[in-house]
């Protein structure tokens, strides 16, 4: 007589323990996890929180309500927008290759070593990088002044008659020179930075052809810094676009010729502050931050390839 068995249970299936790589992975998202976080907050939240109050408008009657793109055509066609735009523009044309002129002359000739004192002269430049945008627009305005700072003292020592640097037609320039003291020096260290890594068998390559100091920085210093100057180019232009703290401390002591519409930042200011216009502040905001980001990357796409 055949005896029948029930059928053996079958084993459990154990999952099968982490291995090293899958470890590795997590670990590696851990590392990142703080600066996701800080990153989502403190720059894509905003963005989009500024998206959702483009997409709407504050009505006398009727309250809040969706207006979809009407916010940015409104935007498009605004004359104070444009009008601001420009006027950073012509800024940002000018002052720009000027203080990055004076910073990449500056770097040679630290670089040079034929500069005496130059660890002096490296500190004393880079210095003003560390005073506040607000009170080195505070000190040169007071300097400014043709009543009471510098250009009145030399108005009376002399019996000159200077143009006053806070008119309308100067005030644009006066915002410019105090930038570029300020700024000269940050773009030297980057400038600086990028020369001393240059590898010194180069320099007795072209020594040992004959090469003059002017061959030297035209053949081997500026093509081997050219991403230093892009890099310096991208951030300078992002500043102009921002241009915020000189015209709204210089406001204060020239408000004939500084309206609250003078740069596209200081415009957005004052539609959200002043007139309560926060869902238009938005568009403008926005619609300025895709100006820029366009044309940073078109001066990086260029810089690239002129580079390759």
């Amino acid at each position: 007589m055949t005896t029948l068995h029930p059928p053996a249970a079958a084993a459990p299936q154990l999952a099968p323990p982490p291995t090293r790589r899958d470890r590795r992975s997590w670990a590696g998202w851990g590392f990142l996890a703080p600066f996701v976080i800080v990153f989502a907050l403190v720059f894509l939240a905003p963005i989009a929180y500024s998206l959702y109050l483009s997409l709407f408008r504050d009505r006398l009657i009727g309250g809040t309500t969706f207006v979809g793109l009407d916010n940015y055509t409104a935007a498009l066609q605004d004359e104070n927008f444009w009008a601001s735009l420009g006027r950073v523009s012509l800024f940002l044309c000018v002052q720009v290759p000027v203080m990055l002129g004076i910073a990449l002359l500056v770097a040679l000739a630290l670089d040079s070593g034929r500069l005496y004192g130059k660890s002096f002269f490296r500190i004393s430049i880079f210095l003003p990088y560390a005073v506040p945008a607000v009170v080195a627009t505070l000190m040169w305005g007071f300097m400014y002044g043709t009543r009471f700072g510098l250009v009145g003292d030399i108005d009376d020592a002399f019996g000159l008659s200077l143009p006053d640097p806070l008119s309308p037609g100067l005030v644009l320039a006066s915002i410019g020179n105090i930038v570029t003291w300020e700024f000269v020096g940050y773009n030297m260290l980057i400038f600086y930075s990028a020369l001393r890594v240059i590898p010194q068998s180069l320099y007795e390559a072209a020594e040992i052809d004959g090469a003059g100091q002017i061959r030297v920085i035209t053949a081997i210093k500026l093509p081997a810094i050219r991403g230093a100057l892009v890099i310096a180019t991208i951030f300078s232009i992002i500043g102009s676009f921002q241009l915020f703290n000189e015209p709204s401390v210089l406001q204060k002591l020239a408000p004939n010729a500084i309206t609250t519409d003078y740069t596209p930042n200081f415009y957005t200011y004052s539609l959200s502050f002043s007139g309560q216009q926060q869902n238009y502040s938005a568009t403008v905001a926005l619609v300025m931050g895709v100006i820029t980001m366009v044309i940073a990357y078109i001066v990086q796409l260029r810089g690239m390839r002129k580079g390759a």
